[in-house]
């Protein structure tokens, strides 16, 4: 049996938080008032570190200024993006890791909080392809509605979507000899604490205690 490594992005894979930051590109490029978008930013961040963030209000504010974006402005508005905001903070370190995992013929698997929208470049942008997201609603035409689309990949959340990606591709977690699960943050100690092989990155302090508590293994990219 092969084994599974699941990753998740944010101050993991890379070096900063792109949920963050995607709020303050969007307020450099001036689709979004600047004190407005400071102060409701930094609520949302405040809340998701302190395990309370309501998704479905953040998504709606972060998509907003997108519903009127064709596939084209939002493909280049992402490309930006990654140059300016993304790519200075993947580390040698990281993108070795996951060199490492699929030079061994595992499966690799990305597990985020943040939309699909954001992280699937950033994604593809370490050769990983299995990616899951919280996932964006689209209209009849193409373009962002500001709704989520079933169960957003957070805490608890990233266990059910999980069981919903290996049931879609018949598959179950017995198939796996072993599933590595990267994270740097308490919110995501449910996943942790399910699979065989956790491992914090960059941990919040919590995590980091847990982690030590725990025996986990504990690296640090930054």
């Amino acid at each position: 049996m092969k084994n599974l490594a699941i990753f998740d992005l944010d101050n993991t894979l890379i070096n900063t938080d792109s949920d963050n930051a995607f709020p303050q590109f969007m307020i450099e490029k001036g689709y979004i008032n600047a004190e407005y978008a400071t102060a409701k930013n930094e609520k949302f961040y405040q809340d998701y570190q302190q395990g309370c963030l309501n998704v479905h209000e953040f998504v709606a504010f972060q998509v907003e200024p997108l519903k009127t974006l064709n596939k084209q402005q939002l493909d280049e508005l992402h490309q930006e993006f990654m140059q300016k905001y993304i790519e200075p903070h993947i580390s040698h370190m990281a993108t070795l890791l996951v060199k490492s995992h699929k030079d061994a013929g595992d499966e690799l698997l990305v597990i985020s909080s943040t939309n699909e929208f954001i992280i699937t470049p950033i994604c593809h942008a370490f050769g990983i392809t299995n990616i899951i997201g919280t996932r964006l609603e689209t209209d009849e035409k193409g373009f962002f509605t500001g709704n989520i689309i079933g169960v957003p990949s957070l805490s608890e959340g990233k266990i059910t979507r999980l069981d919903e990606w290996l049931t879609q591709n018949c598959r179950s977690r017995e198939d796996y000899d072993r599933i590595y699960f990267y994270s740097d943050s308490k919110n995501d100690l449910p996943l942790l604490n399910e699979v065989s092989n956790p491992v914090a990155v960059n941990p919040d302090e919590i995590l980091s205690q847990y982690a030590k508590r725990n025996g986990w293994p504990i690296l640090n990219f930054q």
